[in-house]
């Protein structure tokens, strides 16, 4: 299934039922009065958010959500039926637009999380409620409200603990293979990873009930010029502003330079949003399996110390160093 992060689709709630004009027909009862019933509610349009889902890609197919009309008013003093609310999931972390007002409607970031996103109509009055001391019998009623027909946007962000970031080919998706369940597409080539993918981490003896558990979410890799639209620009940029803890990578290969790159990738996040900046953050050294890598660690370190960063190496091959950095990461969601 692919990775849908945006789309857009049209709601429409029910209207409401006309009201009804009707009066008493009983036997003995010649002026038996107004008995026109009252039209039935339109039913609302509610999204809810389903833990079980990662992706809009269900909606992107659904172009249009109607709810059921009420029904109408009889006589005999019967009230319409209300409609049916129609109940749409979306994935944690989606956020609602009205995309003709540009208004953000809600957020659903808690399992179960309910927004009602289109009203229904209010049923008309039927026309006992028109009875005055001058008009006896009424002959009018009210007809129904017409149900709220929006046409939303709507925007995921995933849902982490962690975000993992860093230049394409750092090993980002190698490292969160062998910390975790998930399985992304791993190769040598930029851009191997084209959408975000979620891990679960376990630290500590969990069968103990003494480990600790949080999500680590790869972020498609950045280049110089994403937060102006470079590469895969910001489309997944966004996916970092809802972790609370920031897991920079940076490697050591020929024609790259580590601190060039933590500057770089820094510098985006400064252009896209400064917030992120101030996040708690640790930086690693991937593939310290590599001879050339374990040995310029010393000297890379030093100038990582320069910025007051603590430069950590570790190998997602040979797990060397990863489970002390997912040990720092879990302390470090604590405070």
């Amino acid at each position: 299934m692919r990775f849908v992060d945006e789309c857009e689709i049209q709601v429409e709630a029910g209207n409401g039922g006309n009201g009804c004009v009707a009066f008493r027909r009983e036997k003995l009862v010649p002026y038996g009065g107004p008995a026109g019933g009252d039209g039935g509610r339109g039913g609302d349009v509610v999204f809810i958010a389903d833990p079980g889902l990662l992706t809009l890609y269900d909606m992107r197919h659904q172009r249009l959500v109607r709810a059921e009309s009420g029904r109408h008013g009889e006589g005999r003093d019967r009230d319409g039926k209300s409609g049916r609310d129609v109940s749409v999931r979306v994935p944690l972390g989606t956020i609602v637009y009205d995309e003709a007002t540009h208004r953000k409607l809600g957020e659903l970031l808690q399992p179960t999380d309910a927004l009602v996103v289109a009203r229904g109509g209010r049923g008309g009055r039927g026309n006992k409620h028109f009875v005055t001391p001058v008009e006896r019998a009424p002959r009018r009623a009210d007809p129904g409200d017409a149900g709220e027909r929006r046409l939303l946007r709507l925007e995921l962000k995933v849902m982490a603990d962690v975000g993992l970031l860093g230049l394409p080919n750092v090993g980002k998706s190698t490292l969160i293979r062998a910390v975790s369940h998930a399985r992304p597409k791993v190769a040598d080539y930029p851009f191997t990873t084209l959408e975000p993918h979620l891990g679960v981490v376990s630290v500590g003896d969990s069968r103990r009930g003494l480990g600790k558990t949080f999500v680590l979410a790869d972020i498609p890799g950045l280049i110089p010029g994403a937060s102006d639209g470079r590469g895969l620009g910001i489309r997944f940029l966004k996916h970092l502003e809802r972790t609370r803890v920031l897991l920079h990578l940076v490697t050591l290969e020929a024609d790259r330079d580590p601190l060039a790159d933590y500057h770089a990738v820094r510098a985006e996040l400064a252009q896209y949003n400064p917030d992120l900046l101030g996040r708690p953050e640790l930086v690693a050294l991937s593939k310290a399996d590599l001879p050339e890598v374990a040995e310029a660690y010393g000297q890379l370190r030093q100038g990582f110390v320069r910025l007051g960063v603590n430069l950590r190496l570790v190998s997602s091959a040979t797990h060397f160093g990863l489970d002390d950095l997912m040990q720092e990461l879990s302390e470090l969601l604590l405070i």
